[in-house]
């Protein structure tokens, strides 16, 4: 069994990121600059966006976070991020979820501009990706391949279980699997809440992509020997031996399924890293314009 280290694989694509900037930026470019809008005091955003801005920090970039209380209205949202639209220096923006009740997600999302929507939940990055066009790719999913990649696991032909439907990783991450490119090329199966057999089909996959939000749901007698396990699940459960009280667990029931494993993914420490260092990614590529020429812009 090989433990898949997200953290290190992370570091290290910062760490080129910097190189990166450090070239631009002695050419007489701008820095890449990262905006974030962050609502309300949740704990799990709170410490997401604190790490973006600290990646921001290793990677050269330059970071603006835009704090709004839970009462915000919709339109002063709206407001707020075709202020950012507009904005020449900012290359790319977040509008960190989940929002309060009171906020429409999808039209907070449709009305930040595509090219500048590094977190690629916009349609149109969506769309682009399920074709096989260059993109924005979500952050998780595309840290998921990134993963893949780095520790040469073979994705071709193989069967891929992905547990989960969600819009931020479900759907992207098994049309991602399912294109011609390595990784990908598997045959992918995605399950969910009405899967029926969901046991028999894992058992079958070489690859388990877990993105339920269920700890530990995922046990040995679901995984067949020589599978990997990418386990993108963070819980928060109460832990009285942890000064925060509480700690992470994933979807996967580590101690009893990675002795099976080929490679799996621990929680914290693996997927975690790569979707901040995935937002990195994009907002390089938008601030070089690669994926939309700066003329389009």
């Amino acid at each position: 069994m090989q433990l898949i280290d997200g953290k290190k694989i992370s570091d290290d694509i910062k760490d080129e990121i910097a190189k990166v900037v450090e070239t631009m930026v002695a050419d007489g470019q701008k820095r890449p600059h990262l905006a974030a809008i962050l609502v309300g005091h949740d704990g799990g955003s709170e410490t997401y966006v604190a790490n973006k801005v600290k990646a921001c920090e290793r990677c050269g970039f330059k970071s603006t976070l835009i704090r709004f209380e839970d009462e915000v209205t919709e339109e002063e949202l709206l407001k707020t991020i075709a202020d950012l639209n507009a904005d020449p220096d900012v290359d790319g923006f977040i509008v960190q979820l989940p929002l309060p009740r009171h906020i429409n997600e999808q039209r907070i999302i449709e009305a930040i501009d595509h090219r500048k929507d590094v977190d690629g939940f916009h349609p149109i990055n969506v769309g682009r990706m399920s074709i096989g066009l260059p993109t924005f790719v979500s952050a998780t999913p595309y840290g998921i391949l990134e993963l893949l990649s780095r520790y040469n696991v073979e994705t071709r032909g193989k069967r891929c279980v992905v547990l989960g439907r969600s819009n931020i990783v479900g759907k992207p991450v098994a049309m991602l699997m399912m294109q011609k490119h390595q990784p990908g090329d598997a045959t992918v199966t995605v399950c969910h809440s009405a899967t029926e057999n969901l046991k028999e089909i894992c058992r079958e996959a070489d690859i388990i992509i877990a993105a339920l939000g269920v700890p530990g749901f995922v046990t040995a007698d679901m995984v067949k020997e020589g599978a990997t396990i990418i386990d993108v699940g963070t819980t928060r459960v109460p832990d009285a031996t942890r000064k925060s009280g509480f700690r992470l667990r994933g979807d996967v029931d580590f101690d009893n399924v990675a002795p099976k494993c080929s490679f799996i993914t621990p929680v914290p420490g693996g997927v975690g890293p790569m979707t901040i260092v995935s937002l990195m990614r994009n907002t390089l590529l938008a601030a070089r314009h690669e994926i939309y020429p700066a003329a389009t812009k």
